[in-house]
């Protein structure tokens, strides 16, 4: 179903002010009917039942008259069939046997403009009169245009290693399309909210926590380096064009993902974090036996060079393991001074 602007002009205020001067009019009407009825009968009761029925019909009257904010939308049915919808800041009168559809309208989401305060006590009760206007508009039929963040709980997904992991996402969208929001979809907001945990559980199982070999991330068959960790931007850009991709047919623009929280579920986090402790170490360690190994070599060739001392295989051995140990190890080598002969 597509979407159909109603072109209506702003004439609420003119249609208040018409309705209340009907209700002056004929509540003067009705007192002179009052009058009349001591002198005619027939004229006092046909001016007292117009009077009567205008009071009825100024009743719907009044119902038809909507205000919208900005970014804010009125889906319109009449007896049923879609007739179009309200968009634009104003005062409207519509016809007012006409229904505003929002079947989301009460339902709540981890999301802005539907999260609680969580206040008790005191605070909360004091807080329950400001906050009286803001339930009755949250349960309104209005659909917000505006840009909202939606911020669903922690789901615990095994990754491409079978390792499980905890990922929280936080989705900007918006409404771009009221009437397929509206009729496509028996809930949008809870549509949306089951197509992110879909679209996210569907990504995160393509990628590791971590950098590990021989895994291919991009369906390309050719191993490369993504990861969670370390390709946040690119998971993030395939999880909102999944989203996109499933709530299209919603009339639901997702404008970004981003991902809140990442970490190892808790039963495997202790052993995790000593793997990446170990392979650190020796990563440091490879590091400083490369850089021993070179000052070794350098050692060796300048004596040669310079010609200072002559060093038979045996004593270049000696050197070497004493050079390795002191570059190599944890402490601070304690020198001992051969006062004797080398030999």
């Amino acid at each position: 179903m597509e979407e159909k602007i109603l072109q209506t002009k702003k004439n609420g205020m003119v249609m208040l002010l018409l309705t209340l001067l009907g209700y002056a009019v004929t509540v003067l009407l009705f007192f002179y009917s009052i009058i009349l009825l001591d002198e005619s009968l027939f004229p006092g009761i046909l001016l007292t039942i117009l009077s009567i029925a205008y009071w009825v019909a100024g009743i719907f009257l009044f119902c038809g008259l909507k205000v919208l904010k900005p970014q804010e939308a009125l889906v319109l049915t009449l007896f049923g069939d879609y007739i179009g919808t309200l968009k634009g800041q104003g005062f409207y009168w519509v016809n007012p046997f006409c229904t505003a559809v929002n079947p989301a309208a009460g339902t709540k989401l981890s999301q802005s403009g539907d999260v609680s305060s969580g206040e008790t006590g005191m605070a909360a009760l004091i807080k329950a009169g400001n906050s009286s206007s803001q339930t009755v508009e949250s349960t309104s039929k209005k659909i917000s245009l505006k840009m909202m963040t939606l911020n669903n709980s922690r789901q615990k997904i095994n990754d491409c290693l079978g390792n499980p992991v905890e990922i929280g996402i936080a989705v900007i969208w918006r409404v771009t399309d009221t009437a397929k929001a509206v009729f496509n979809v028996d809930n949008y907001k809870e549509y949306l909210s089951l197509q992110c945990d879909s679209a996210l559980r569907n990504v995160v199982r393509i990628y590791p926590y971590d950098v590990a070999p021989n895994v291919d991330t991009t369906g390309d068959g050719v191993a490369d380096e993504g990861s969670l960790r370390g390709s946040s931007e690119v998971v993030a850009a395939r999880i909102r064009d999944e989203i996109q991709k499933n709530v299209a047919e919603a009339g639901i623009e997702v404008v970004e993902a981003r991902i809140t929280y990442l970490a190892y579920a808790p039963e495997i986090a202790a052993v995790m974090l000593q793997r990446q402790q170990a392979s650190a170490i020796i990563d440091a360690r490879k590091m400083i036996v490369d850089g021993a190994v070179g000052m070794v070599e350098m050692a060796l060739e300048r004596l040669n060079e310079n010609k200072v001392v002559e060093l038979d295989d045996e004593r270049k051995a000696a050197m070497v393991s004493n050079l390795l140990v002191v570059l190599c190890g944890n402490r601070d080598a304690q020198p001992i001074v051969n006062s004797g002969s080398l030999y």
